[in-house]
């Protein structure tokens, strides 16, 4: 099998899926404009995975868009810079338990079974080819180079401010959803005390478009000890700088991944159930006690340069310029670089989120929420937003911005309130699931008195007469001016009643109408054969 005849497979099992099939949301309008039920922004990993799990939930009143252009949806072919993912290649989710969606199933097909059982995980290139595949065999309408700009509240729901190529457009939505991956609740940029006084040419965060072709001959400094920081550091190495030296505060190197540790369906899953210390304690200790290491493969990819070092305890103090170059400080070593890279991750900052300018400070964050106990406390942490059971922003003050509830963070952001989830492939199964689920909950509950009237005014007879079944069929077939006219007036269900109908209309065995006529069938042919036996006596 192709992997063209595997995206027809996929099809053809979706329709086996097919139930129920009738839309069902209530169409709304705004000064005369039709109104979507849900807007999706983001066309990454999860962006589809949501579109698909909209789609299987009969929601067909949405649209998604990205900023990017189609391929460059999130960081695989951007800032991404690894060979390999470091996600287990038996990872599941966005396929929403179809087989022949996975990626196993695409790669074998594209590779041969073979090719997979010598991978333990999926290249870069490879991840993103699947989701390009991905986006077609669903036709996911994805529309790119189109960047949300504001948003909006308006009266209950959003009026999202659009940019396209031709200008921008305004659009109401319902739900608005967040699927805007790392930076989706803050910023990427290097930590302003040390970069304020620096040439822009200077230094570059990992997250930003790097010509490494431009490094070669120079001396460079990355700060971090994560696997953003070896993957650039070994892009520099490769491209041919002088030297590359990787620094970090920490005493050690970071060897033990927790990431791989809440791998299970429980933590995966239901961790957004646990009680607010619970889910402080656990980040706490995930996200700043115990930090994510570089790749086994990532770290050879650096030692195989003699030119290479990296120094613990080595946090950087101060930086200044002089002459072009820049001249870093640690408690204990001092530096010269051409260039600098920093791999320090992602800030949360609702405020530096334009979409959210008109009403961030009427989000909840978590120190709106919790005060963690003494020794426990996390100024990163307390800057996380504070999100409901479906990823749904809650308010500062409580009844000052209802709105809010309509407005969903699938990010980062959301590490904090339901654990890995929004902004990585292996808890996308557990997390979009959540989402969709809660949205078409909002979306049913909040028209409940639309459907009750619905259902008052439904006059569909399931029982479609109260004759015979023979009269019933003479007057159904009497318009007709044959049988092949008479049976396209027929759907499938009225030929299943038409079935049903006709076996029912069949006398039965043991009918006195049968055991007659089957009398008068053996005595009309026995008597013959008594009248030859007289005339032979």
């Amino acid at each position: 099998m192709s992997v063209s005849q595997l995206t027809k497979r996929v099809r053809r099992e979706l329709t086996y899926l097919d139930y129920p099939a009738r839309e069902w949301t209530v169409p709304r309008f705004m000064d005369g404009v039709p109104v979507l039920d849900v807007l999706v922004v983001g066309a990454g990993q999860s962006g589809l995975g949501i579109a698909f799990g909209l789609r299987l939930e009969r929601i067909a009143n949405f649209r998604i868009i990205d900023r990017c252009q189609r391929g460059f949806e999130g960081p695989w072919r951007s800032f991404a810079r690894m060979e390999r993912l470091r996600t287990p290649k038996e990872v599941t989710g966005i396929d929403f338990g179809v087989p022949s969606l996975t990626v196993r199933a695409w790669y074998e097909e594209k590779f041969g079974r073979r090719a997979w059982g010598r991978i333990d995980t999926v290249p870069r290139e490879v991840w993103r080819s699947y989701l390009d595949w991905y986006r077609d065999v669903l036709d996911l309408p994805v529309e790119n180079e189109v960047e949300l700009m504001l948003i909006e509240p308006a009266d209950g729901i959003f009026l999202a401010h659009l940019r396209r190529s031709e200008g921008i457009e305004r659009v109401y939505a319902r739900k608005i959803i967040l699927a805007t991956g790392f930076e989706g609740s803050g910023r990427w940029g290097a930590p302003k005390s040390l970069v304020a006084h620096l040439s822009a040419d200077l230094y570059a965060h990992s997250a930003d478009d790097i010509d490494f072709r431009k490094l070669a001959g120079k001396r460079i400094g990355i700060l971090g000890a994560g696997a953003s920081a070896f993957d650039n550091a070994a892009l520099a190495l490769e491209a041919g700088a002088a030297r590359v030296d990787l620094c970090f505060r920490r005493s050690e190197m970071p060897r033990v991944n927790p990431l791989t540790w809440m791998n299970f369906a429980g933590m995966l899953g239901h961790f957004g159930d646990l009680t607010d210390l619970d889910r402080w304690r656990f980040m706490r200790h995930i996200l700043e006690e115990l930090p994510v290491p570089p790749t086994q493969d990532a770290y050879w990819r650096c030692r195989e340069f003699e030119n290479f070092a990296w120094h613990p305890d080595c946090g950087w103090s101060f930086i200044d310029e002089a002459c072009g170059i820049a001249r870093v400080r640690s408690s204990n070593r001092r530096f010269e670089f051409d260039f600098m890279i920093f791999a320090s991750g992602v800030e949360a900052d609702l405020s530096a989120r334009p979409e959210l300018a008109l009403f961030f400070e009427q989000i909840a964050l978590w120190r709106d929420r919790f005060t963690p106990p003494s020794g426990e406390e996390s100024e990163a942490l307390a800057r996380y937003p504070y999100l409901g059971q479906a990823f749904e922003f809650t308010e500062r003050h409580r009844g000052t911005a209802p709105f809010l509830r309509g407005l969903h963070n699938f990010t980062f952001g959301a590490m904090l309130s339901h654990g890995i989830s929004g902004a990585a492939i292996t808890g996308i199964k557990y997390g979009v699931r959540r989402l969709v689920n809660g949205i078409a909950r909002d979306l049913f509950c909040e028209e409940s008195a639309t459907y009750y009237r619905d259902l008052l005014s439904y006059q569909t007879p399931e029982l479609r007469t109260l004759d015979s079944a023979f009269v019933w069929l003479s007057q159904l077939g009497s318009d007709a001016t044959d049988f092949e006219s008479f049976a396209n007036q027929l759907d499938q269900r009225q030929f299943a009643t038409l079935r049903a109908l006709l076996q029912r209309s069949r006398p039965h065995e043991k009918s006195p109408t049968v055991r007659s006529s089957r009398l008068g069938r053996t005595k009309r042919t026995s008597r013959p054969a008594r009248l030859k036996n007289k005339k032979r006596k």
